[in-house]
């Protein structure tokens, strides 16, 4: 399972290295796409295939649906970890969360984030301060 927080860094060849923990789940090859809230998502391939068929199912009548599909799917690229666990991240999955050198990587039970280690930081305290709110509207979904 993955889970925790990690800090690493992006090097100058736009490699990171995955967590070592991490490493067992994700397999030699993985699929990198866009994130919501600007972070970059990881899934094992298992996982992506159930992704992309879940957005092969979305009704392509709904304009909402077609255009989170598009962003899902064209944003995707493949990423294979080299011997020494790092992926390759593209330029324009590093524009689009704007990944500096410091990242946060974050395993989340069955995929990984990576954002920008300080848009982070604001997002985990503006999330943290409202989680008693957060978890009253869940409240319906039986969490």
């Amino acid at each position: 399972m993955l889970i925790g927080e990690h800090k690493h860094t992006i090097d100058s060849k736009k490699r990171l290295a995955i967590p070592a923990k991490f490493r067992p789940d994700l397999g030699e090859r993985a699929v990198i796409t866009k994130g919501l809230e600007n972070c970059l998502v990881i899934y094992t391939l298992r996982e992506w295939e159930r992704m992309a068929k879940k957005l092969e199912e979305l009704p392509s009548s709904q304009s909402d649906a077609r255009n989170f599909a598009r962003i899902m799917l064209s944003g995707a690229s493949d990423a294979e970890l080299d011997k020494l666990g790092r992926i390759l991240i593209p330029d324009y999955l590093k524009s689009y969360a704007s990944l500096k050198k410091n990242v946060s990587v974050l395993g989340l039970s069955n995929k990984i984030e990576i954002w920008d280690a300080e848009k982070w930081e604001e997002h985990k305290k503006k999330t943290e301060t409202e989680a008693g709110d957060i978890a009253e509207r869940l409240k319906e979904l039986g969490i």
